[in-house]
């Protein structure tokens, strides 16, 4: 259980100073640079928090130095053969997960949130497709955070698609950054923009322990 908020009722006999943070399962998926040690630090930083993360490589140990970069990996494997990949990296794992995923790691994130029974919630980072591209609605119930910069050059459809999305679901919620950059969050790519960083992960923090 999270911090009791104010006005509710702690469970009965349970003290209120007794009652641990919640701890979540989490599938995080890396972006088109790959799985950099940005992304990696990343989910060491919620798993010092006490959460699980798993962290698969659709690029097979590949990084790369820009998103055209990677990008341009993407495409030669195939969007679809990455998004199989990632979809596929849940086998195994409990059905009770919060997806996440940067960039290019959105589009598997969300297609798991929204198609395989359990998921616990969504991050979107730098990311978001209409829910329609993977067969419907949001699930009702399943609680999602999307995160972007305001001016994000690799928004042009994403971010209205957020805005869908949130105007739609009564459990979303975006969050708007000001600035121009896309992989803000990852402290080792160029684009790395150290209080937006560290506000998300604030944002996400709260998120995993509700």
């Amino acid at each position: 259980m999270g911090q009791t908020p104010m006005g509710s009722v702690p469970a009965p006999g349970i003290p209120v100073s007794c009652q641990s943070p919640a701890v979540a399962e989490v599938l995080l998926f890396h972006h088109a640079q790959g799985l950099t040690p940005g992304v990696r630090a990343f989910a060491d930083d919620l798993r010092a928090a006490g959460h699980t993360v798993h962290t698969p490589d659709l690029f097979d140990g590949e990084t790369f130095d820009t998103v055209d970069d990677g990008v341009a990996h993407a495409r030669e494997v195939g969007f679809d053969t990455i998004l199989d990949s990632g979809v596929s990296s849940a086998d195994g794992l409990p059905n009770e997960l919060v997806y996440a995923g940067f960039s290019l790691g959105g589009m598997p994130a969300q297609k798991l949130a929204q198609t395989r029974p359990g998921a616990q919630g969504a991050l979107m980072f730098h990311a978001a497709l209409p829910p329609s591209e993977f067969g419907g609605e949001w699930p009702q119930g399943v609680p999602l955070q999307i995160h972007f910069m305001e001016n994000d050059p690799w928004a042009e459809e994403d971010l209205p698609a957020a805005r869908e999305i949130v105007d739609t679901v009564d459990s979303a919620e975006l969050f708007i950054y000001p600035g121009d950059r896309h992989l803000f969050a990852d402290s080792s790519v160029s684009d790395y923009d150290e209080h937006c960083a560290m506000l998300l992960k604030e944002r996400v923090l709260t998120f995993l322990e509700s």
